[in-house]
């Protein structure tokens, strides 16, 4: 049965799971929790929001039925910011979104220590923070990095030069405010560099032997698309066990797919990679000063059906300017927009399926485990 925005499924939260089996182990982990939940005044008490307990072989802590209630309302964590009155720009109120989310989470986030749990925030707060300053031009098919850090080979795709840090080549392609340019990307490798650069940066922090590797590959080969996804992404949800259509945490990865078989044709226009910044917003890699609502995203992908042009070749183009005016006169339209809604917030149907479902991905991806005792990164030799 397909989900849509305006019937909300309600779910009990899981939330979080340290997978610790000792005692003392446990205790320890439950002292850290308690004083870092409390930090995000996020009480543990028995009046507090947050339940904590424990079994033979975890930990657990989840937000309380009430609490979640009045916070996200069919886990619908995308007014979270303004409920809690939180501060978008504050690094101190998106820890607490991010804590909170998840808490909320209808599926378990895992994690073996505290540690990791740790490094998990921090990286979700590295992600937004990179993502709010990614700023460049949409291009699927260009090829153009940073010349004095990066090196093209069409076999193995864009390398770091020898001599060059990974962490300054990812700041320096997708971050303008350090080169003064804009650099041609798709969505999707937009996100990697994002994702990459956050997960970077941790491991900077908490494992750099990993570094180490990361980098020394990334002078040998780009690694992108399904391996990205399967050597430093964890995905949660899936199509059998949808997650609540409005739940995303600061940090996500979320797929907007297109639902239409005409548009979807052009390239680039399958659908739209972003990262989830918090306070109900979406990361716009080429306006990073309008980010995406939800609202405003679906009604971007809707009008991609209306403005389908053929280029010089023959091969399906959008024109973007076309689709900005639609996006704008839809907007100023409560009963277009609603229509608009009703069609496009849906689950997405199945890869080649066009003929039902909208564009909400049923699952997100977020950074697996970093620290060097449970490591998960697989990275390859080369």
């Amino acid at each position: 049965m397909e989900q849509n925005l305006f019937s909300p499924v309600h779910r009990p939260a899981v939330g979080v799971r340290f997978l610790v089996r000792s005692p003392r182990a446990r205790a320890d982990t439950a002292v850290r929790l308690r004083e870092w939940l409390a930090a995000q005044h996020l009480d543990t008490g028995q009046r507090g929001p947050v339940d904590l307990s424990a079994s033979s072989t975890a930990l657990r802590a989840r937000l309380r039925c009430a609490a979640a209630r009045a916070w996200a309302p069919g886990c619908n964590t995308l007014g979270l910011s303004r409920i809690l009155g939180l501060e978008p720009d504050s690094p101190v109120d998106l820890q607490r979104e991010i804590a909170i989310g998840l808490l909320l989470s209808p599926v378990a986030f895992d994690f073996p220590d505290f540690d990791e749990f740790e490094s998990a925030v921090r990286i979700r707060m590295l992600t937004v923070e990179a993502a709010r300053r990614t700023v460049l031009d949409f291009a699927p098919d260009a090829i153009e990095r940073p010349e004095d850090c990066w090196d093209y080979d069409a076999r193995i795709g864009f390398t770091v030069r020898a001599g060059h840090n990974l962490i300054d080549a990812l700041r320096k392609a997708t971050q303008p405010d350090l080169t003064g340019r804009r650099y041609a990307f798709s969505c999707y490798r937009a996100t990697e560099y994002v994702m990459l650069l956050a997960i970077a940066q941790e491991a900077a922090h908490s494992h750099p032997s990993l570094l180490m590797r990361i980098q020394s590959l990334a002078h040998q080969r780009a690694v992108q698309s399904r391996e990205f996804h399967e050597v430093y992404l964890r995905e949660y949800g899936s199509m059998r066990s949808p997650l609540p259509l409005r739940y995303f945490v600061p940090g996500d990865r979320v797929w907007f797919r297109n639902p239409d078989a005409v548009s979807a044709q052009a390239e680039g226009y399958e659908g739209s990679w972003v990262i989830y910044l918090g306070a109900g917003h979406f990361a716009n890699f080429w306006q990073s000063n309008r980010p995406f609502t939800l609202t405003s995203k679906c009604i971007e992908i809707f009008h991609w059906r209306h403005a389908v042009r053929t280029d010089a070749e023959g091969k399906p183009v959008i024109d973007e300017d076309e689709v900005a005016r639609r996006v704008a006169d839809s907007l100023t339209d409560p009963a277009q927009t609603r229509a608009i809604l009703q069609r496009m917030q849906r689950a997405r149907a199945p890869r080649g399926v066009f003929d039902r479902g909208g564009c909400l991905d049923t699952t997100r991806e977020c950074a697996r485990w970093i620290r060097p005792a449970s490591c998960d990164i697989a990275v390859p030799a080369n």
